[in-house]
């Protein structure tokens, strides 16, 4: 794919390369779903349009004909996409409980009815508006503005001309960068059908494009230009219980899952709500069903793009397919109602040496190094377009990239959560990134340590490597961090000798300036141990990406000016469950970026004596979350031996017994009540002690305590896989 600021090279051969055929269809059907939307709802008609011809919601599920929110969200996907998120969008809806829900605040007190007439009534100034051409008038409609992706799809239904089928706003400002256009203009109070239409007069000053109906430049764009990230997470989705669905599924180009009674997944405006409902319905589940509501409202936001891994059981993989329409929910179906459309590549069907124990739930995330596995065992023969979607061998993981970009935005990120969920290693593997050893983040151990071996050595001549780790305490100073008088053993006569000594900051500064197109990191471990405004100094002001290699300060203790250069980074790490540190100072805070960084139990992909890792500590959790809040959780280092899940009982008696026991012990303050009350029967009740027990006992123990009966495989939530 080309680059944004590539826009221009190359467009005579691309334009050349693209299928206009293809795109020419899709432009048909697209027309074709418009003549739908324009026949069961004139414009004329607007004005006196009911509200539940208009919503979504339970009672536009139960009617035969589709509302205008059902239609234009899950019925004209040529037209162009407005599917993800919650049903807020649509600015009046239904929730599954029946209740109506006004968005816009101004509204909220009013009845339903009365907020409706308001709603609709600017939709018809707005359409009025469109036909005279008078588009400055509809920025003026307050409502409107909480709906702006569906309001900007309604406009384009209704005057085709004006607007090119591309409604949502982080997309279309990618595009008008691309262009050329000014994209920073929409960060602020610009809405999306004016961004979308001073895209569309880019478009038009492209003498490629002459001729082009808008459509075909859409799809032009997204082929060639598309904004959403080529690293993305991949899924593996099972096709019902043991694949009793992938009949189905393959033959009508779709997935399915099931949790039918929670009613669409669009109702849900959180992970918490949707909870909520799975906790009605499964009790017994409730530990696990934070993380299924995750996994649910993820398969709900699939784009189409996206990777998913169809599997059968533990051990089989059936398909890779390709997100090709967004989700629905399809009231007439008598189960799975669930669904996303798929285009399936069978040719990556095979089976694994071993089990992948974390492929138990019907929904779970595959790690890069699973996908390569999944992508060698490929059948022979295929280059397909799934291959060519994400045809490298160095996938970057989705939390490598989100604080990649935090520090291309602000130029300092500090990764905060429990113990044990891996902070510093993920900063070590955003250094990787950053250098251009992406393809060593998930590699073989001995190749990812001699990586980051090589990027921690200083080079001869220089005064700093790329990538400087340091920890931060109590007695860790400015002196240390930036400059200060040290003694001097070799300086020349008696008595104490004083030398002023740069210190690491500075020193890293100097080999940045020395070579401006290498980035250099400084990964801070126990950032909120240190005193950090003394150890910064006056150097917080100069952190700002704006005052980078720009703007100096003077030194109090040498009288040197400072800059700091463009290309240093920092990543900090800090402990949320540590009680010894105070509040982060607010200026400090300012300046940096925090990224949460919590338990990650998809990596515990294996079990031991029947016990399964990641419920087990998904179970843990759920009780510590009871006592003690999510500041207080354990991570899944705990439960890992290097890189890969623990395998023996002997292995998991020595982490429980050793590091997790204590841990816990030390988050109960010595009352054996509150050990009790997260260890429960693993706790002896006339000492309050934990009780000791064979290796080859405590996975059944654990199970027992901490794994629900429907995880165990006694019961049954949802879709198995």
């Amino acid at each position: 794919m080309a680059e944004g600021g590539d826009f221009w090279d190359g467009l005579a051969g691309r334009v050349v390369s693209f299928d206009r055929e293809a795109a020419g269809r899709a432009a048909v059907r697209a027309e074709e779903e418009r003549g739908r939307v324009r026949e069961e709802f004139p414009l004329d008609n607007w004005p006196e349009l009911s509200l539940e011809r208009y919503a979504l919601g339970p009672a536009a599920y139960g009617n035969a004909q589709y509302s205008f929110c059902r239609l234009l969200e899950y019925g004209t996907s040529a037209l162009g996409s407005i599917r993800g998120g919650s049903a807020a969008k649509h600015i009046v809806y239904q929730h599954r409980t029946g209740e109506w829900r006004v968005v816009p605040s101004a509204l909220r007190g009013l009845d339903v009815r009365h907020a409706w007439t308001k709603v609709r009534a600017e939709f018809v100034t707005a359409f009025a508006a469109a036909a005279q051409g008078s588009y400055e008038r509809i920025d003026e409609l307050e409502s409107l503005s909480y709906g702006q992706a569906l309001t900007t799809k309604a406009l384009a239904v209704y005057f085709p001309g004006d607007f090119l089928p591309i409604f949502s706003a982080s997309h279309v400002r990618h595009f008008t960068a691309l262009l050329g256009g000014r994209p920073h203009q929409y960060s602020s109070g610009v809405r999306t059908w004016r961004a979308n239409r001073e895209l569309l007069d880019l478009v038009r000053k492209v003498p490629e494009f002459e001729g082009w109906h808008p459509h075909e430049v859409m799809q032009f764009l997204y082929t060639f230009h598309d904004p959403r990230p080529r690293d993305r997470v991949i899924w593996k989705i099972a096709p019902g219980e043991r694949a009793s669905l992938w009949g189905d599924c393959l033959a009508n180009r779709r997935i399915r899952i099931g949790w039918d009674e929670v009613g669409s997944l669009g109702q849900y405006e959180s992970d918490l709500e949707l909870k909520e409902t799975l906790d009605q319905y499964w009790p017994h589940s409730t530990g696990g069903n934070l993380r299924l509501a995750r996994q649910m409202l993820a398969f709900r936001d699939l784009e189409p793009g996206d990777l998913v891994v169809a599997n059968r059981g533990k051990s089989e993989v059936l398909a890779v397919g390709t997100v090709a329409d967004g989700y629905a929910y399809d009231q007439d179906r008598e189960k799975y109602r669930h669904t996303v459309g798929v285009d399936w590549d069978t040719s990556y069907a095979q089976l694994f040496d071993s089990p992948r124990h974390a492929w138990q739930p019907t929904l779970a995330k595959v790690p890069a190094t699973l996908w390569r596995e999944i992508r060698r065992g490929r059948a022979a023969a295929a280059t397909t377009a799934v291959e060519s979607a994400a045809a490298i061998d160095a996938e970057l993981p989705d939390s490598v990239r989100k604080v990649r970009e935090l520090l291309d935005h602000k130029g300092q990120v500090v990764l905060q959560g429990p113990p044990g969920t891996g902070k510093t290693r993920l900063a070590l593997s955003v250094a990787l990134a950053l250098t251009g050893h992406g393809d060593k983040i998930e590699g073989l151990p001995e190749e990812r340590a001699a990586a980051l071996a090589e990027l921690s050595e200083v080079p001869e001549k220089a005064e700093a490597a790329r990538l400087t780790m340091v920890t931060f305490h109590p007695s860790y100073g400015y002196e240390d961090f930036v400059e200060g008088f040290k003694p001097d053993a070799a300086a020349e006569g008696a008595g104490l000798n004083l030398t002023m000594t740069d210190g690491l900051f500075r020193r890293v500064c100097r080999a940045a300036d020395a070579a401006p197109s290498d980035t250099f990191l400084i990964v801070v471990d126990e950032i909120n141990r240190g005193d950090l405004p003394r150890i910064l100094g006056e150097l917080i002001t100069l952190l700002e990406l704006d005052k980078r290699g720009s703007v100096s300060v003077t030194l109090p203790t040498s009288g040197r000016s400072q800059t700091v250069p463009p290309n240093v980074r920092i990543i900090g790490t800090m402990n949320s469950a540590d009680r010894s540190v105070g509040h982060i100072d607010a200026a400090i805070r300012r300046r940096f970026a925090f990224l949460d960084v919590p338990p990650d139990t998809d990596v515990l992909d294996g079990e031991v004596e029947g016990l399964g890792l990641a419920e087990f500590l998904e179970g843990l959790n759920a009780k510590l979350d009871t006592a003690f809040g999510p500041d207080h959780l354990l991570g899944q280092a705990y439960l890992l031996a290097g890189d890969r899940p623990l395998v023996t009982a002997e292995q998991l008696s020595n982490a429980f017994y050793h590091e997790i026991v204590p841990l816990v012990a030390d988050y109960c303050l010595g009352q054996p009540d509150l050990l009790r009350s997260v260890l429960g029967t693993l706790v002896d009740d006339g000492t309050g002690r934990v009780v000791q027990t064979n290796p080859q006992d405590l996975p059944k123990m654990l199970a027992d305590e901490f794994v629900s009966a429907d995880a165990r495989g006694e019961g049954t939530v949802g879709a198995a896989s």
